[in-house]
């Protein structure tokens, strides 16, 4: 099931995606729903980011062939970090980039939409509180984080964050295809099966310290083939059974 959040006429709502429709629900997607009946052409509503996360966790070289083309090593323990709440935008939602940075790349990641309230999550439970799945952009200021040994900046500021188009329910996410295209041209292509933690091994870690919240995102990291963005560029983030989450890069104004 795909479920979309969405806005129309001012008013905001979620819905299932159903082909080129979507059909609205009663209530939200973090407890039981009915749908309405009422269906609305996705083409006539603007899509927002699926869920408005409390925190955004992100673990970074999860991928090993990508912390080898920064010159890192895989760590013993996964990296964690937070991106905001305000550094989350939608699709089709523009990039801004910043004025501290020369250097702003792109990272294609499998984002993990949480579905319960969880704290020290076992193995054998993870499945039980995760929502679904989405499209995420981990855009990063690399020149910043290069030179600042906390990443608050170089991956916090506003929209650096992309997510979407929807949380997909019913997925098996051990072996998608991931991709990235800037302009039309592929720049990243990796499978999820590459992760060296796997979204188990994530999620365990990141509740043994802290409590998750419906609607908390967890990143779990970029394959190879990361690189720069320039103003004027639109970069596309597609995975296997999800879609395609696409957003432009623009001048601060």
């Amino acid at each position: 099931m795909r479920i979309a959040r969405f806005s129309i006429d001012g008013n905001v709502g979620f819905g299932v995606v159903e082909g080129n429709d979507l059909d609205v629900i009663k209530g939200h997607p973090f407890a039981e729903f009915e749908r309405s009946g009422q269906k609305v052409p996705l083409d006539k509503v603007r899509l927002l980011p699926p869920v408005l996360p409390n925190k955004v966790v992100a673990i970074g070289r999860n991928y090993a062939e990508h912390a080898k083309e920064l010159g890192n090593e895989v760590d013993d323990v996964p990296v964690a970090f937070f991106k905001p709440s305000t550094s989350v935008v939608g699709p089709g939602d523009p990039v801004v980039y910043p004025s501290f940075s020369q250097e702003v790349h792109h990272e294609a990641e499998l984002a993990v939409v949480i579905g319960r309230m969880c704290r020290e999550v076992p193995r054998e439970r993870v499945k039980d509180v995760i929502l679904g799945y989405t499209c995420a952009n981990d855009i990063t200021a690399r020149d910043v984080q290069r030179r600042e040994a906390q990443w608050a900046r170089a991956k916090g500021f506003d929209s650096a964050c992309p997510l979407g188009p929807w949380v997909e329910t019913e997925l098996d996410p051990g072996d998608l295809t991931i991709q990235c295209t800037v302009n039309g041209e592929q720049r990243q292509l990796g499978r999820t099966s590459e992760m060296v933690r796997s979204i188990e091994d994530l999620i365990v870690h990141i509740t043994e310290a802290m409590t998750l919240l419906p609607g908390d995102v967890v990143l779990t990291g970029t394959p190879a083939g990361v690189g720069p963005l320039n103003v004027g560029d639109e970069v596309a983030v597609t995975i296997e059974g999800i879609g395609t989450l696409t957003n432009k890069v623009i001048k601060r104004g």
